[in-house]
């Protein structure tokens, strides 16, 4: 495994030859190393050699106790790939990246640093696909990373707001999609949902995640509470937003995802999937596909 050097991303360290995903280490901004994958566009550039940097790429962020090499990941990739450079990484105390799992709070700064990267690429537009803890990791990381183009005079950087000052210029995301996501923290309302706060917040059920789900979670209580998925939805216009939501989903009910589009308040689409279930192991690829259309169109 390869490993990009601290502070800028070095573009020369991935040699676009190849079709073949391109593995490497990134350094967050709190000093976390996670793993991150780098597919290339399988489309042609037109001359028949592998799209390299520039255009599109897709950043998806997994849900919790995922990690970049599960097949439901790699599926999406597969997808996705076929439409733009797509970027996988396992978020902190996933897979085999470095840390403990903060269940949606520093993982902000892991989307952050393959956001990053894509962009020391080449990639000038960057698309960040997330879901479930994921999907509320992309809305915040939308509302906290923006666009200096698109800040105003008037308003502090939403980042200064949090209480962070970490927000990168080069980080920010072109457009957001929110699959499977909370509206609100600390939601209880469902069967799996009590059982991932037991896992969370209790010493043996962090046992369980560390030896049953190889999650490694932080026994630390959030302080502070960071902004919440419905706070961050309404801060991320202009950049074009996409919620997504199964009607079967049994973590997280309709209410959510409505939540979410109306705070949003109009910026938002808004896909309610009847059928579907939670997240990336439910989404199939026609759905995928979908997405990845509206990712380079939108």
């Amino acid at each position: 495994m390869s490993s990009v050097s601290e502070g800028r991303f070095r573009s020369s360290s991935v040699p676009l030859i190849t079709r073949g995903p391109l593995r490497t280490t990134l350094p967050t901004d709190d000093g976390v190393r996670i793993e991150a994958v780098y597919d290339p566009c399988t489309a042609d550039d037109g001359a028949g050699g592998p799209v390299g940097g520039g255009g599109t790429a897709i950043v998806v962020a997994h849900g919790f106790t995922g990690s970049a090499d599960r097949p439901a990941v790699r599926r999406a990739v597969e997808v996705f790939s076929q439409r733009a450079a797509v970027i996988t990484f396992s978020f902190r105390g996933h897979g085999r990246s470095g840390g403990r799992s903060t269940v949606g709070d520093r993982e902000v700064l892991d989307l952050a640093a393959a956001v990053a990267w894509a962009r020391s690429l080449g990639h000038t537009r960057v698309v960040t696909v997330g879901f479930s803890m994921g999907g509320s990791v992309v809305l915040r990381h939308g509302a906290l990373y923006t666009d200096p183009a698109t800040e105003t005079e008037d308003a502090p950087p939403v980042a200064e707001r949090e209480g962070r000052t970490e927000a990168r210029t080069e980080a920010h995301a072109d457009a957001v999609v929110s699959v499977s996501a909370p509206a609100r923290w600390y939601y209880r309302g469902t069967a799996p949902m009590r059982r991932l706060h037991w896992m969370v917040t209790r010493p043996t059920g962090r046992l369980v995640g560390r030896y049953g789900f190889r999650t490694r979670i932080d026994r630390e209580e959030w302080d502070p509470v960071p902004l919440s998925p419905v706070g961050a939805a309404a801060l991320i216009a202009p950049a074009p937003l996409l919620i997504v939501h199964g009607d079967q989903d049994p973590y997280f009910p309709l209410d959510h995802p409505r939540m979410l589009a109306d705070a949003a308040g109009g910026a938002a689409q808004l896909w309610l999937e009847h059928g579907m279930g939670h997240a990336e192991n439910a989404a199939d690829e026609t759905l995928l596909t979908r997405i990845a259309d509206w990712a380079v169109t939108s």
